[in-house]
């Protein structure tokens, strides 16, 4: 048999089997959310089907400060409270791994990443092939021809596998110790790591090309030229303590021990035991047969299985099947109840589309004709914060097409800014146009801090839903999920969780920005266009 060990980091898969089920939540008849454990199970079975590995371990974090914390008490801190569905998972999470005569490795004072990382190499070095199965960017630092970062499928997405040659691709770099450096000068929103202010992603891949590493940037910050030169000069102290942050331990007192590692038959009792509590009704006969029973629930439990013979993802989520084996599963019958099941299952990774960034001023010129020739333009703001009457722009977004988008970058320097905008003058003053955008209001605001007055019609994807649906959450994200079944990126992928120390889009590489803000722009503009097809064209336009 191959010699395969998959280390998985537990609370990040957890954290994604919940919100991956976020949109159709599993309750028992008790009034208990199981979408952590639903998911959480899914994705370990599919592994052990899938991968065949001959060895596994799920690795924890533990509530007990870390060298990390000491070093910096602001480390992790804009992190919001764990939601207490979670919290309540963890235990019957532990009972399943178990059940699965699966190891659970922990250790106070550490990490998961830095058990995940000791373990690996310890494995590597008793020739295991290592995947370490985790959505953390941060684990590149530890790959290897023999170890490698596993990403699951997600959100119908496909299955990432991480080497040497993959990571210093994604990173812009020439080896993966670099990837330390990287976050040394970068930081990380995620974890609160600071970084050098000022020094984005494509910034530090640049100092890193002509300085090797982090130490040798900072010795040579007296060479960088402009305001960067001194934000890196400024920033020594801090982007060494980034370094040491971002840095995963590899001494932990922990030990791979192949017997312990080794998969072995499941303890179906236990299972059994842990999967009537949760009312696993069908993963319950899928894993352990049709001998698997549980108590009938009443029919006022709110229970949203997966429909059988619908392929889903390692977390149970529907997704694309070839046409010929389509079935329509819009509405499902549970316990004598008819429930509608709503499939999320597109997202920015997954779907075609073309999102452009326009800089320099003929490029400018040549997107304001373009923006001329359409009677609707959808349009969006990105800005440092959400108070319109203190942010900054950051970007304007525009969209005449579904699937399309342009993005304008504006810089800090607001005189350069103005002049950007000054473009798009005649544009906004058209009193022909119809302007598309979600909760417009702001972004009004937000131009005519710049001078900019917006002539002509006003549609708001917002206002819209609430004729609709006078109740109701009316986010962009939301009514994305709701309408189009497309999830859109989370503006925490970018600039961090909120706190007091999460980051603004000024922060953000152009690339990034652009992709987000052109997704905004383009969504909106398809949200506009499915309202407008649940009444005549006429009457939604008056209405709002």
């Amino acid at each position: 048999m191959e010699k395969k060990v998959f280390l998985l980091d537990a609370f990040a898969l957890v954290f994604r089997a919940y919100y991956a089920l976020i949109r159709s939540p599993r309750i028992t008849s008790k009034g208990k959310n199981t979408n952590a454990q639903f998911g959480f199970t899914n994705a370990i079975v599919e592994l052990i089907n899938k991968q065949k590995p001959s060895h596994m371990a799920v690795c924890f974090d533990t509530s007990a400060t870390t060298e990390r914390h000491t070093d910096f008490a602001d480390y992790k801190a804009n992190r919001q409270e764990t939601p207490e569905d979670i919290s309540a998972a963890v235990p019957d999470i532990k009972k399943i791994i178990e059940g699965l005569n699966i190891p659970i490795i922990f250790k106070d004072g550490y990490e998961a990443d830095d058990v995940i990382g000791t373990l690996a190499k310890q494995a590597e070095k008793a020739g295991y092939e290592v995947y370490m199965v985790t959505p953390d960017k941060d684990y590149g630092q530890l790959v290897s021809e023999k170890i490698k970062i596993y990403k699951p499928a997600y959100q119908g997405g496909d299955v990432e596998i991480m080497g040497p040659e993959e990571v210093c691709a994604k990173w812009g770099i020439k080896d993966v110790s670099q990837v330390i450096d990287m976050l040394g000068m970068m930081g990380d929103a995620v974890d609160n790591i600071p970084g050098i202010k000022g020094v984005g992603e494509k910034t530090a891949a640049k100092f890193l090309a002509e300085y090797g590493s982090l130490e040798n940037t900072l010795a040579n910050a007296d060479k960088i030229k402009g305001a960067m030169g001194k934000k890196v000069q400024e920033g020594k102290e801090m982007a060494i303590l980034s370094k040491k942050l971002a840095t995963i331990i590899l001494d932990v007192p922990v030990e791979f021990h192949e017997e312990d590692f080794k998969l072995s038959e499941w303890n179906k009792e236990a299972l059994s035991e842990i999967f009537a509590e949760l009312e696993f009704k069908t993963l319950g006969k899928r894993l352990l047969g049709d001998s698997f029973t549980i108590a009938t629930p009443s029919k006022s439990v709110i229970e949203k299985e997966i429909p059988q013979g619908i392929q889903t993802d390692l977390f149970g989520n529907i997704v694309e099947q070839p046409e010929e084996k389509k079935e329509s599963y819009k509405e499902v019958v549970i316990d004598d109840q008819l429930t509608d099941f709503v499939s999320v299952d597109k997202n920015i990774n997954n779907t075609p589309h073309n999102y452009t960034s326009v800089e320099g001023e003929a490029a400018i010129k040549k997107l304001v004709a373009e923006l001329n020739k359409h009677d609707e333009i959808c349009f969006d703001t990105e800005t440092t914060g959400i108070d319109a009457n203190e942010a900054e722009l950051v970007g304007l977004s525009f969209s005449v097409k579904p699937s399309e988008a342009w993005y304008v970058p504006c810089p800090e320097d607001q005189k350069k800014t103005k002049e950007i905008l000054s473009h798009f003058e005649s544009l906004f003053a058209d009193k022909k146009k119809t302007w598309i955008g979600q909760n417009t209001k702001y972004d009004l605001l937000i131009l005519k801090w710049y001078g900019i007055e917006v002539a002509g019609e006003l549609f708001d994807t917002m206002l819209a839903h609430y004729v609709i649906e006078p109740d109701g959450k009316r986010s962009m994200d939301e009514l994305s999920q709701k309408f189009l079944g497309y999830e859109p990126v989370s503006i925490e992928e970018l600039i961090g969780k909120k706190g007091k120390s999460q980051g603004t889009m000024r922060d953000v590489e152009v690339e990034k920005v652009k992709e987000y803000a052109g997704e905004d722009a383009d969504i909106t503009l398809q949200l506009k266009k499915y309202f407008c097809s649940a009444f005549k064209e006429e009457r939604c336009r008056k209405s709002i």
